[in-house]
């Protein structure tokens, strides 16, 4: 009667949902009476209310222990088992009861929601083999919603995300479980993991030893340890060699440190770029560039991968895409340097779609007034129209474009204020120097001088000579 009088108060209290009386009652009852089945199996009920699981289970399997006929026993035993990701022992108990009672609905719909997880744990396990890992992601949710207490489930969605690259998606799956459990393996791993691929390598190790001290068989976490001990080793390796100056074997070793591990992104974009700066200080600079490419495929939000790349086509005079570069670092970090970069670049980019003088001329950047003035000679020699009067005219019309654009030049560079504005990039026009009423024959009789005219005279078979009037 004692026991009785308790049980009654324990419903009471779940009747207000208040289960932590309800949990007290059911087990003064427990303690007065121990043998009766649906003391247990009111106790395993309070117990699933407030989410443990595991510990109701242990008491709706004593209840059909004291009585294999107590139906709600086998069905909160096989809800426990469900709700804890072992399906099979589930449907074990739901058959179980539709042997006792086969117009059981409850036992009949819960027999079809843990054939759906069986289910959806076959499709995780090909998909995760195929890497599919969204997909992985998609039927653990699924699963999740029958089995909300299994770990298993949440741990292998918690890989996928991190192995998605969703890090604090994983982060906080792994942290829950490590809440209620914090010598949990597998979720030690999986923190260790997202610090992995956050490129936080020396903290990820510490998870990964740590898990290895819970579980010393642990296959992933020994190789994950093993690969982040690896890359770390490698990558200080070949940044020591790259600060002593020996590009070549940094270059070697940052190539040995990218085949460590396809699957960490972020540490292999800094492996990329790091390599990229190698092939830029060995003037391979395409190299250089397919690298810094490489790194923003990986993780593009990558900065630095950007101005690497930005400079090499810079130096390669491919402006436009520095431009783009340089325009997508300014758009995230809107610093005043940033801002310069992307000026520099534009001003080139202007200057590389006009006609290059220096080039016309063929002298260089920095050449001399007097150097400047010898180019003109020659070059104006060259190309003079009544020097190509024998030929077709269609050469003749290339020659005399080629004297109009060396006179060009020679306008330009040969005055300091005009060569100043086409350095800078400035539009020469603002100067009044309108190039469509140029001529050639002016710059050309101002610099031969001499008041008077000037013709090229053969002097044997395809030789000519200039001489004054």
């Amino acid at each position: 009667r004692e026991a009785e009088s308790f049980k009654e108060q324990g419903n009471a209290y779940y009747a207000k949902k208040d289960y932590n009386e309800a949990y007290n009652y059911y087990t003064k009852a427990i303690d007065t009476c121990p043998n009766n089945a649906s003391y247990y199996g009111n106790r395993a009920a309070t117990l699933m209310m407030l989410g443990r699981f595991r510990e109701a289970l242990g008491d709706a399997q004593q209840s059909v222990r004291l009585d294999d006929s107590f139906v709600r026993g086998h069905l909160r035993e096989g809800k426990c088992h469900l709700s804890l990701g072992n399906a099979m022992a589930a449907s074990r108990c739901f058959q179980r009861v539709l042997e006792l009672d086969h117009k059981n609905t409850q036992a009949q719909q819960e027999l079809k929601n843990a054939s759906t997880v069986l289910e959806y744990e076959k499709i995780a396990e090909v998909d995760f083999e195929k890497r599919d890992f969204r997909k992985v992601v998609f039927c653990m949710d699924r699963a999740l919603e029958f089995a909300p207490a299994c770990h298993r489930f949440k741990i292998l969605k918690a890989e996928c995300l991190a192995l998605l690259g969703r890090y604090p998606e994983a982060q906080s799956v792994a942290s829950d479980i490590l809440r209620m459990d914090s010598t949990n393996a597998d979720a030690l791993y999986v923190r260790g993991l997202c610090l992995y691929y956050e490129d936080c390598i020396e903290k990820a190790v510490q998870f990964f030893i740590q898990a290895l001290r819970m579980a010393p068989d642990h296959e992933k976490a020994c190789l994950a340890c093993r690969n982040a001990k690896a890359l770390k080793a490698k990558k200080e390796d070949g940044n020591k060699a790259f600060k002593e100056g020996n590009y070549k074997l940094a270059y070697e070793l940052y190539t040995e440190a990218l085949g460590i591990d396809p699957n960490n992104i972020k540490t292999n974009a800094k492996l990329y770029c790091n390599r990229g700066t190698v092939n830029s200080k060995l003037r391979k600079l395409e190299e250089a560039i397919d690298d810094c490419t490489n790194a923003v495929k990986l993780d593009e939000t990558y900065i630095k991968a950007y101005l690497r790349r930005a400079q090499c086509y810079m130096d390669t005079e491919q402006y436009e895409d520095a431009v783009r570069d340089y325009e997508k670092v300014y758009q995230t970090e809107k610093t005043k340097e940033h801002k310069q970069l992307l000026k520099n670049a534009q001003v080139e980019l202007k200057k590389s779609k006009r006609k290059d003088y220096y080039k016309i001329l063929g002298v260089d950047k920095n050449a001399s007034e007097d150097e400047i003035k010898k180019a003109y000679r020659k070059r104006a020699l060259m190309h003079h129209p009544d020097r190509h009067s024998g030929a077709s005219a269609e050469v003749q019309k290339e020659e005399e474009k080629k004297f109009k654009e060396v006179g060009e030049a020679f306008t330009i560079l040969s005055d300091p204020k005009k060569k100043a504005r086409y350095d800078s990039g400035q539009d020469l026009e603002e100067d009044g120097l309108n190039m469509g009423d140029f001529d050639a024959n002016n710059i050309f009789k101002a610099f031969f001088g001499g008041p008077g005219g000037f013709s090229f005279e053969a002097s044997g078979p395809g030789n000519f000579f200039f001489q004054f009037g």
